[in-house]
């Protein structure tokens, strides 16, 4: 972007800038501390110049927004043509619970639907196993029969909303019961929008949720994906998730790198199960955290789409833009939220959102400031969407396409994460002998995302012992008395009101025709055919979560993570 006389002359500018400008300055004053780093221990230098991006290319690593290699943005108009969607996850109790605080959100304005799950759910468990005692409506709705997805969403047209589901272990059964209930609205399965999670690699990597071993996982999450590419083609089959990495204590670069490998794995199993990648990445979509440390996750994300065009053109000969086109959802760090003081939280949360929208996402969920004590209150929900609403309406900062493109600490901050992202992503092939996939199974195998994941997260904490890590309220500026706000109490009675609707289901549904559903499902397994025609199927004879995951269990066995791993 500089000649070579430009940068010489940098060069000595800057030189003499630091021996008469700087020098005296630090000799008087000194600065706040002796190393300036991000919160992933990224050290950050003090002043960047043109010097630092001297290789880069405009047009070749920049180019304008909606073209490639998209570091400016996916799409040529970005939040000046439509703001991001607004997605705030929900999800607690019962579905009639839920579904009050659905409309409570779509009359406040949010303009997507996100649903949390209890545990039982999210494990595949009905609410009348003994393991799930206790936990029912705890973390998220309780969801068992196609009967709960109906009370769910009533009132709710799904031909004129898009929904997103945190779902892993049990994403299949869920999906299953979108598409049937959308079967019983009449709304044409080409129609309806949304996100499944789906994503099982990042289960075995650091949220430890999973009901079967992650060779078969793979096989449901691709039975997904070829499905969805035929039957629901606005709906996203896999939404690969790099929160929760980074929730488990990674760094930014791991993040990233962890995520975007697992995406390739995904693509390479897609096309090995024999699916045009053309046919089917235009649908994928990620997910990923977004941290304190400001200019660094908005390089982060500025990397993420200028990697993921240039691998999926040189690795998988994508020829569709929008097979290049990285897509994504971000939502504010949960790990960063304090018990302490949670009001601080609102501002965390404003600085992560900035980021975000910065940084180029399509759609945001903004924690809530309580969050770290209990499910959000209604209080907690409104200030949460009120904090992108005013980013949105009132910063401007929607307004200019890619506002920090250019800058010299951005832009070198971009070239470095993509560079050690890079390192990490040919690393996981390695491990494969030349396949991504083959590379992250081996890595979950032998505990490689394990060891990287835990020493980021011990030399995290180490810091924040030792103080070099403040965090306002609990390491610096603490407070002695009770700062702890009004929380949302789930109703104790919750879980019986689930326990005798799915008693009802029971007792109401035709059993020889759920045995029916369940046996053709089971046959359809072993013969390594595609299951989700069979799960919508069950799901609509008012099978269970529990009974139809059983099917796979039974098959499969339960996945048991190894012990010890060196």
């Amino acid at each position: 972007m500089y000649d070579d006389d430009d940068l010489e002359a940098i060069r000595e500018a800057d030189e003499d800038w630091s021996h008469e400008t700087l020098e005296p300055t630090l000799d008087r004053h000194g600065e706040r501390q002796d190393r300036f780093a991000t919160v992933s221990n990224h050290e950050v230098e003090r002043l960047y110049t043109p010097d630092d991006i001297a290789d880069l290319d405009y047009l070749d690593d920049l180019g304008f927004p909606g073209e490639e290699p998209y570091t400016r943005g996916p799409y040529p108009t970005m939040h000046r043509g439509r703001t991001w969607t607004m997605r705030q996850f929900a999800g607690f109790g019962t579905a009639e619970e839920t579904n009050e605080r659905f409309h409570y959100l779509i009359d406040e304005g949010q303009t997507g639907l996100s649903v949390a799950f209890d545990m039982p759910t999210l494990m595949g468990l009905d609410s009348d196993d003994s393991m799930s005692d206790g936990e029912v409506g705890k973390e998220g709705v309780a969801v068992d029969t196609l009967r709960d997805m109906e009370v769910l969403f009533d009132g709710i047209d799904l031909e004129a909303i898009s929904t997103s589901f945190t779902i892993n272990p049990s994403a299949p059964v869920i999906y299953a019961m979108y598409v049937a209930l959308a079967d019983q609205q009449g709304v044409p399965r080409e129609q309806i929008r949304g996100t499944l999670q789906n994503d099982m690699f990042k289960e075995f990597i650091a949220q430890k949720e999973w009901v079967i071993p992650p060779e078969p996982s793979l096989d449901l999450v691709t039975d997904v994906v070829e499905f969805s590419t035929a039957e629901t083609p606005k709906f996203h089959p896999i939404s690969i998730s790099g929160y929760h990495i980074r929730e488990a204590g990674s760094t930014a670069i791991q993040e990233l790198a962890f995520t975007l490998a697992d995406g390739f794995a995904y693509v390479e199993d897609a096309i090995e199960r024999g699916l045009e990648v053309d046919a089917f990445a235009p649908r994928l979509s990620f997910f990923f955290n977004c941290h304190n440390s400001f200019f660094e996750e908005i390089a982060k994300f500025r990397a993420a789409r200028r990697i993921y065009a240039r691998v999926m053109d040189e690795w998988y000969d994508a020829e569709r833009e929008e097979s290049r086109r990285l897509k994504f959802h971000t939502q504010t760090a949960g790990q960063s939220l304090t018990a302490q003081q949670p009001m601080n939280n609102v501002v965390r949360v404003t600085i992560q959102a900035l980021a975000g929208v910065l940084g180029g996402t399509q759609s945001l969920h903004t924690n809530s400031f309580d969050e770290a004590l209990a499910l959000p209150s209604e209080e907690a929900v409104r200030v949460s969407l009120r904090t992108q609403q005013i980013i949105a309406e009132e910063s401007g900062v929607a307004d200019i396409v890619d506002p920090l493109g250019g800058s010299f600490a951005v832009e070198s901050l971009t070239n470095e994460i993509e560079a050690e992202t890079m390192a990490y992503i040919e690393e996981i092939r390695d491990l494969g002998e030349g396949s991504v996939r083959d590379g992250v199974l081996t890595g979950i195998d032998d505990g490689y995302f394990h060891r990287e994941i835990q020493d980021a997260s011990y030399e995290y904490q180490e810091r924040v012992e030792r103080g070099e890590e403040v965090v306002v309220g609990v390491n610096e500026y603490t407070l002695d008395e009770d700062t702890s706000p009004d929380i949302l109490q789930v109703d104790e009675t919750a879980q019986q009101r689930q326990l005798e609707r799915l008693e009802s289901v029971k007792a109401e549904r035709d059993d020889d025709a759920v045995a029916d559903a369940l046996e053709a499902l089971a046959d359809a397994s072993e013969r390594g055919e595609n299951t989700m025609p069979y799960i919508v199927d069950a799901v609509k004879s008012y099978a269970t979560m529990g009974e139809i995951m059983d099917v796979f269990e039974t098959q499969h066995g339960a996945y048991s993570e190894r012990i010890g791993l060196a």
